[in-house]
């Protein structure tokens, strides 16, 4: 541990991204991430003729939400980099996906976990991958 480190911010050489507020980040991704992946399994294996598009892209949702929860447990610098890409590219899928179900909702015959901007889990879906990247961006700089 250098001069500069403060006690548990290290893991096998790898800077902690799960400290003070990074863990709420990771309950929540780690929830989000149970209900997404059940959600499409369910509608998947059960529905999917139903509301193709709509259940592709609860999928799409579902490993986003795996790969950022699993990037942040494991922390680093090349695990808060590939973090901070796809919590952008998650905020870029929830401000499509919700902008296109409003513009047309013809296209979505049932919902998915981004639709009118993640209404249906009370607004979550586009505030966490705002968190998230305050919080990696907020890493990095008490990395440097």
């Amino acid at each position: 541990m250098t001069a500069t480190e403060t006690p548990g911010t290290e893991t096998r050489g790898r800077a902690r991204l799960v400290t003070g507020p990074g863990m709420l980040l990771v309950w929540l991704y780690g929830v989000m991430s149970v209900g997404a992946v059940s959600r499409s399994i369910y509608q998947i294996a059960g529905e999917f003729d139903r509301a193709p598009l709509a259940y592709s892209l609860s999928a799409v949702a579902a490993v986003v939400y795996v790969f950022i929860t699993y990037t942040l447990v494991r922390g680093g610098e090349k695990a808060r980099r590939a973090a901070l890409v796809c919590c952008a590219a998650e905020l870029a899928g929830v401000l499509i996906v919700g902008t296109w179900t409003l513009v047309e909702p013809s296209a979505f015959p049932d919902a998915t976990v981004w639709s009118d901007f993640g209404y249906g889990y009370v607004f979550i879906p586009v505030l966490l991958p705002l968190t998230g990247i305050w919080w990696l961006r907020k890493a990095a700089k008490a990395a440097r």
